[in-house]
């Protein structure tokens, strides 16, 4: 069986094309896109027509691709930016009747499951451990041990909504800094309240840009690290504050020269690194992991 999924994230459009032989699999093809289908207005719950417009031909690229590897299966789910949008129904009828491909609308806690699906594949958790995926739209934390997803919760304070909502200065201020962080600590109390119940020890990040801190570490010390052909990846948690810092401090052109570094992230990772950071520190996690599997892997795990 050959099996495409696609994962229509607020910021990139995925997909991902396996074969399935007995109990593992193959993976084919895969490409990403980054749609940016939340510019502009994802707080007014609003796709533009120029991101519509984008999202709709990278689906019939998509579609095309499909075709060519003679796919029995595919899976298409989209999150935040369509979940939240007034037009989002529309998309996902005009992604049918133009690139013939069906989208399903998931849930943030069905998202969240999935992700929780494709980081268990990965092998990252190897004891009690929370998982964080940064979205252009939505944040998922999953708590979860080696046998179990304890608990699980998607938020909208995406790093997309949070830069059209706070980021105008460059380098960022200490005043967006601090109302950046305010709102994140008001919206993840129940979040606080299960860890410090449960204590993880590790935090994992799911994909997106926990691959780009990956990636300008690894750029830095030139290992002989390939972050697109590995499951997993372990920081140097000093290594990865101090590369952090210098994203938060630094300016926009400053970032866009950093080696590793991906246009669609240059001001995102930002937001990436204050969250991330705000979360260690409150938990008092020392302990950072990647997992490059993430949603999509999760679908995939689902249809096998």
């Amino acid at each position: 069986m050959r099996f495409a999924v696609i994962d229509l994230g607020t910021n990139t459009f995925h997909l991902l094309i396996a074969e399935s032989f007995g109990g593992t699999f193959e993976i084919l093809y895969k490409t990403n896109v980054p749609v940016k289908l939340g510019e502009g207005r994802i707080n007014d719950n609003l796709i533009i027509p120029a991101a519509f417009n984008r999202g709709i031909i990278t689906l019939q690229d998509f579609s095309l691709s499909i075709k060519e590897f003679n796919v029995d299966q595919v899976k298409a789910t989209a999150t935040s930016a369509v979940r939240s949008a007034k037009n989002g129904a529309e998309f996902v009828s005009e992604a049918k009747a133009i690139a013939d491909i069906e989208i399903e609308t998931i849930s943030g806690d069905e998202e969240a499951e999935l992700i929780y699906k494709g980081v268990k594949l990965s092998g990252a958790i190897q004891d009690l451990s929370l998982i964080m995926d940064i979205g252009g739209g939505s944040i998922e934390f999953i708590l979860c041990n080696t046998q179990q997803l304890i608990w699980k919760k998607s938020y909208n304070i995406g790093a997309a909504r949070l830069m059209q909502q706070f980021f105008k200065s460059d380098p960022i201020n200490d005043g967006e800094k601090h109302a950046i962080l305010n709102h994140v600590q008001n919206q993840l109390v129940d979040l606080f309240e299960i860890c410090e119940k449960h204590q993880p020890t590790k935090l994992i990040g799911s994909a997106g840009a926990f691959e780009t801190f990956a990636e300008l570490i690894i750029r830095k010390n030139n290992q002989e690290v390939d972050i697109c052909k590995v499951k997993t990846y372990a920081f140097n948690y000093d290594e990865y504050i101090a590369t952090t810092l210098k994203l938060i401090n630094s300016t926009h052109q400053e970032r866009a020269e950093m080696p590793g570094m991906i246009p669609l992230r240059i001001d995102m990772i930002v937001i990436a690194a204050l969250i991330t950071n705000y979360v260690m520190g409150r938990l008092k996690l020392n302990q950072l992991s990647l997992s490059t599997y993430d949603l999509k892997m999760g679908v995939l795990a689902s249809l096998l």
